[in-house]
């Protein structure tokens, strides 16, 4: 009898338990469910609508028109290109940037905390206004044509040529988001225990042996975490295209990315199920992305 009552009792408590574990963890819950989990749901369901939305909300169940539709657009494959170039050489430039200014800050420079925080003033600064005083400076008569010119090199267009306006926002958003990455390598530099430079050293492995054995395989998981969060964040890219074309993507489409697309499809063209299937497009290329960096970087 005792038996059975100790039983009755070990399952009261483990019931107790686990009712306060999920009383605990319900704020969490009700957030994620209402902010994530809800939005998830109505975009795929918009994804298969055609929404009417003057004269009041209408929906017309489509199927896998948005999708099929969205492939055929032009402007999607162009919009998709510019993304995809703009991430090839922005997050490669500002890992191996983030990277250099890490280890120069880490290697005992004097004064490195003022030299940290000067920067990290383009991190802090709103991109909006970053955006503006670079537009400023890539004026044809700006300050980097100005430059350009005293040392004899040919100047450009910097907002109205299409062949240049692109990278324009790429060497501005190299410049603001490398410091951020800065900080978390230099976080994980100064976890690197010394003593195995210590030991490196005295087996005759100069600077450079010591930071490609050394630095870079025990950062391998800082850089993973690195360039992941920098694919993700430059596939997003949207405020600095709005603002140099002013909404349009120009000069000819030249500025125009996939946030931009939705952008427009939502609140010029008021195709929220088309916005919503391109936003399903631009998630499963993130996610296919992230994975095959996780098993190169598992490697």
């Amino acid at each position: 009898m005792s038996e059975a009552r100790t039983r009755e009792r070990k399952a009261n408590e483990k019931i107790t338990e686990n009712l306060a574990g999920y009383l605990f963890i319900s704020p969490t819950i009700l957030i994620l469910g209402t902010f994530v989990v809800l939005p998830i749901v109505y975009a795929v369901f918009l994804s298969l609508q055609k929404v009417q939305l003057l004269g009041g909300i209408d929906y017309k169940f489509i199927g896998f028109r948005n999708f099929s539709e969205l492939l055929q657009d032009e402007r999607f494959w162009i919009a998709l290109k510019n993304t995809a170039q703009y991430v090839v050489i922005v997050v490669p430039a500002q890992t191996v940037l983030a990277l250099i200014l890490a280890v120069t800050l880490n290697s005992g420079i004097r004064g490195k905390n003022w030299w940290r925080i000067l920067y990290f003033v383009p991190t802090v600064t709103s991109s909006a206004v970053l955006t503006l005083i670079f537009m400023w400076i890539y004026n044809t008569n700006g300050l980097l044509n100005d430059f350009l010119a005293f040392l004899g090199l040919p100047t450009y267009n910097w907002l109205g040529d299409p062949a240049v306006a692109l990278k324009g926002i790429m060497l501005m958003n190299i410049w603001s988001t490398a410091p951020f990455y800065m900080v978390i390598y230099l976080a994980a530099l100064q976890d690197i225990p010394q003593r195995l430079y210590e030991a490196a050293a005295i087996d005759g492995a100069n600077s450079w042996q010591q930071f490609i054995h050394i630095t870079v395989p025990i950062l391998k998981p800082v850089t993973f975490f690195v360039v992941t969060i920098g694919v993700i964040g430059t596939f997003q890219l949207f405020d600095q295209s709005y603002i140099f074309s002013g909404g349009t993507g120009g000069p000819n489409n030249a500025t125009l990315t996939v946030v931009l697309l939705i952008y427009q499809a939502v609140f010029r063209n008021l195709q929220m199920g088309y916005a919503a299937a391109i936003a399903f497009l631009l998630a499963a290329v993130i996610i296919t992305l992230t994975l095959i960096q996780r098993r190169f970087f598992s490697e």
